[in-house]
């Protein structure tokens, strides 16, 4: 029977040797203190048997917690040795002994404790394990729903387990620098009112008004902007949010976390200069050396969506896209399939020399993307003189192939290669086959972080199944040249002053300066064929407090598990997660979504109405 331990840390270190004090109950050192000057040293250590290795009667256990590995040593003159030998993977024990210095020789140099072992005195199983439903040592890749039914065993695997720390380590560098530059953090509600905007609410029954819900926040956005209105400055919150929408691997299904903000008294580009640093500097403390951007460059929406294809580039693609139209609606060309379209080209430098395989695997993809193909002409020296070859080359003139060959800048020995059809689809395709070809041809930068900020994106779009004027972002972004442009311009040249974050062709965030006006809100919403009766129901907390005194705001909120899972080097956010849902928004540890009982329904007042089965 051991005796009770002081009042102390445990996880601190002590030579026991030394001092009369007892031994700790579970540990006087973690597994991760021990080092050559602890040698001669008793200590003690609790773990879990990471992994356990019989060589020639002499028993190795590599002793694993949370701060790190001890490789601890038994042979049969050990008192422990027979209990040792019934120790299976992933076994809790407590081993004691003293620390030595390994062998020569048998040094481990990529563990901080592996020049040292622990050989065992005594020992005590303090949780048996069962047989495992899957490795813990190694990170072997293991189908997904055994990992996440399994979850808390996953979490032992060193990766995941480092991925998790990190994610800890830079939310809290968020939240400091955050701090040093002003911002306050503020908690605001859970359970809200539902709201038509974005993507499906989760709803929550309200048992003391029934036939009523709360709606569980897609994002902080009211709340924020009215604590703007009521006199606080700049906010953040490392808020959580829930979307009832699908899973992707860079958006986890249920809830995520987001790097809420909020300032008062500013302009876009006053929003740029305070968060600029605070990303800039999170990616440069964790991303272990690779280049990080130092100024975001500001790229409007429609130059991105003719160089990229994508209002989310990836700037590590050197690649731009050019428009052709003009060329291929020449009367003299006489490729008929590109007439009367948008055409855009993406250059392939050195594809010349690719072998036709290249080509054809190009436009297959095409075709399977649902285009009928990438047309493509490769360029040549002859004569002097610039000329083309391909399927297409022959029907365009040489000064009409030497046009598009000076805007895409292209010289002999490289390709174009062409996406037409109606602008929006032939822009989508050119910035997919952008992608493709700098993969394929080794072109795009490694182990860099390339930002920028999108910016001007339209304030309306055409929908085209209900045939009217939609908000094509957010509707609560201020128009750029406020009410006179939405009484004089036509809706689809009105931009508006909101922006994205965008990261190696990943969105980290969309912001926006406020429309805090009043008058603008009705009038805005008046174009997209709302009337102010849905400013009241819909949002009437928020449109009456700006008839109070609302100050210029605007904000953003950046992506805490995307941010993080670009730092750690995942492609998917499971990989980043302490808890996360499958595919199909399940949690299959827990055993959530899961059924409620008759009685608890009654008290929510709700009856049942299940769809038929199948």
């Amino acid at each position: 029977m051991h005796p009770a331990p002081p009042a102390r840390n445990p996880c601190a270190t002590f030579d026991f040797a030394a001092q009369e004090i007892p031994m700790h109950r579970y540990r006087s050192h973690t597994c991760g203190d021990l080092r050559e000057a602890n040698a001669g040293q008793e200590a003690r250590l609790s773990g879990w048997c990471h992994r356990i290795r019989d060589h020639g009667g002499v028993l190795f256990i590599d002793l694993r917690d949370h701060y790190g590995v001890t490789q601890c040593v038994a042979d049969p003159d050990s008192p422990a040795f027979k209990l040792i030998e019934t120790f299976r993977s992933e076994w809790v024990v407590r081993l004691d002994g003293k620390v030595r210095i390994r062998p020569a020789g048998t040094e481990n140099a990529d563990m901080p404790s592996g020049r040292i072992e622990l050989y065992i005195t005594d020992a005590e199983v303090l949780g048996p394990a069962a047989e495992l439903p899957l490795p813990v040592f190694g990170d072997a890749p293991y189908p997904e729903d055994i990992r996440l039914k399994y979850r808390f065993l996953d979490l032992r695997r060193q990766k995941l387990h480092d991925n998790i720390m990190l994610r800890g380590r830079v939310i809290d560098s968020l939240r400091k620098r955050m701090k040093e530059s002003g911002f306050f953090e503020f908690q605001t509600p859970i359970l809200t009112a539902s709201s038509p905007e974005g993507a499906r609410d989760f709803l929550v029954p309200a048992r003391q008004h029934p036939g009523k819900f709360y709606a569980l926040p897609q994002a902080p956005q009211q709340f924020k902007q009215l604590l703007m209105v009521a006199g606080f400055d700049r906010y953040f919150q490392i808020a959580p949010c829930f979307r009832d929408e699908d899973a992707r691997a860079d958006r986890s299904p249920g809830e995520f976390y987001q790097l809420d903000i909020e300032m008062s008294f500013v302009e876009q580009e006053d929003v740029f200069q305070a968060i600029e640093p605070v990303l800039r500097g999170v990616f440069e403390e964790f991303a272990d050396g690779k280049p990080v951007t130092q100024t975001f460059p500001r790229i409007p929406y429609r130059e991105s969506m003719l160089k990229y294809g994508s209002d989310k580039p990836d700037l590590r693609n050197p690649l731009i896209i050019v428009d052709v139209s003009s060329e291929f609606g020449r009367d003299d060309v006489s490729f008929k399939a590109f007439k009367n379209k948008t055409v855009r080209a993406i250059p392939a430098p050195g594809a010349a020399a690719q072998p036709r395989s290249f080509f054809d695997k190009l436009n297959d993809w095409a075709r399977s993307e649902g285009a009928p193909g990438l047309g493509y002409v490769i360029f040549e020296e002859e004569g002097g003189s610039l000329a083309g070859k391909g399927p297409i080359a022959k029907f365009i003139p040489a000064d009409a192939l030497k046009a598009m060959a000076d805007k895409a800048g292209v010289k002999a020995g490289d390709a174009l290669f062409f996406s037409a059809g109606e602008e929006e689809k032939a822009a989508k395709l050119a910035g997919a086959a952008r992608l493709r070809i700098g993969a394929e041809l080794g072109l795009s930068e490694k182990d860099v972080f390339k930002f920028c900020w999108i910016v001007d994106f339209p304030m309306y779009e055409w929908n085209e199944d209900e045939k009217r004027i939609d908000f094509s972002h957010n509707p609560f972004s201020m128009p750029q040249g406020g009410l006179e442009a939405l009484n004089t311009k036509d809706p689809k040249d009105i931009l508006a002053f909101q922006y994205d974050i965008v990261c190696n062709g990943i969105e980290l965030s969309s912001g926006a300066i406020r429309n805090h006006r009043p008058d603008l809100m009705k009038r805005a919403f008046e174009i997209a064929g709302y009337g102010e009766d849905v400013l009241l129901e819909k949002f009437g907390g928020m449109y009456r407090a700006f008839q109070y005194g609302a100050p210029p705001h605007g904000g953003i909120a950046p992506g805490v598990d995307r941010i993080v899972m670009m730092l750690a080097g995942e492609e998917n956010l499971r990989e980043i997660v302490l808890f996360p849902m499958n595919q199909r928004a399940e949690d299959l540890l827990m055993g959530a979504p899961s059924n409620v009982t008759p009685k608890q329904l009654r008290e929510l007042h709700i009856r049942l109405n299940l769809p038929e089965k199948a």
